[in-house]
């Protein structure tokens, strides 16, 4: 795999191409070529996630002064979650250079969100070991710090739930309750409809592997239905 044309996008070069080669290489992958004396992305990882943290922490300790920890810590899973991380990473064209399992390569959905985002993180993992962390920091800011305003002001740092809720009371004096409308499947594979009420008022269902995810879902589609997102 030649990274040169990615490197070229992000206008960065990596003095060390074996920790950019790393950064992208999944564990899947060496299970298919165990000979290539190469190394998987999980190291990077777990450094790249104490790294951006630092930085968004810094950052956003200092664009909300007003702010107290509890909502700061909100803001900061928002934007370094895996949601989030998967989104910017496809941005960027991540997607083109993963090194995967022929298995892995086919899968597209939660599973390929979830690689994304980790390898995301290994990137400003290997950033920081090839360039230190002003370069690392420059990198964030562009890619990253911009998504904030709009997480803001559109209460993405509000789970689903406490959104609806919020809403709720604000603009119709209710609050929310939720009631299970079936439990389907074996136990160790279980399906939950939830339906989330304003009153006697049903406003949506949602589905989901437990209960607390059914009713997120129905909070997000309760959001949803009454035009509060």
């Amino acid at each position: 795999m030649d990274f040169s044309s990615f490197e070229k996008h992000l206008g960065i070069t990596f003095k060390d191409k074996t920790l950019l080669r790393t950064a992208f290489t999944h564990r899947s992958y060496l299970n298919e070529n165990r000979k290539s004396g190469m190394e998987h992305n999980e190291r990077l990882e777990f450094l790249g996630d104490a790294v951006l943290e630092l930085i968004v922490t810094e950052y956003l300790y200092g664009k909300y002064p007003d702010k107290d920890e509890g909502d700061l810590t909100s803001y900061r899973s928002a934007l370094v979650n895996a949601v989030t991380l998967a989104g910017v990473a496809e941005g960027l064209g991540m997607n083109d250079f993963l090194l995967l399992s022929r298995g892995e390569t086919k899968d597209t959905g939660r599973a390929r969100q979830v690689i994304l985002a980790n390898t995301i993180e290994a990137f400003i993992g290997a950033l920081y070991l090839d360039g230190g962390y002003e370069v690392t920091k420059l990198f964030v800011s562009k890619h990253i710090f911009k998504l904030i305003d709009d997480i803001v002001h559109k209460k993405m740092w509000l789970d689903a739930k406490s959104h609806f809720q919020e809403k709720a009371q604000e603009i119709v004096g209710v609050t929310p309750s939720y009631a299970t409308v079936s439990a389907e499947g074996p136990d160790h594979d279980k399906k939950f409809t939830v339906a989330v009420f304003l009153g006697k008022e049903k406003v949506a269902e949602g589905e989901g592997k437990s209960k607390q995810e059914a009713e997120q879902e129905a909070a997000k589609r309760g959001l949803e239905a009454k035009n509060w997102e």
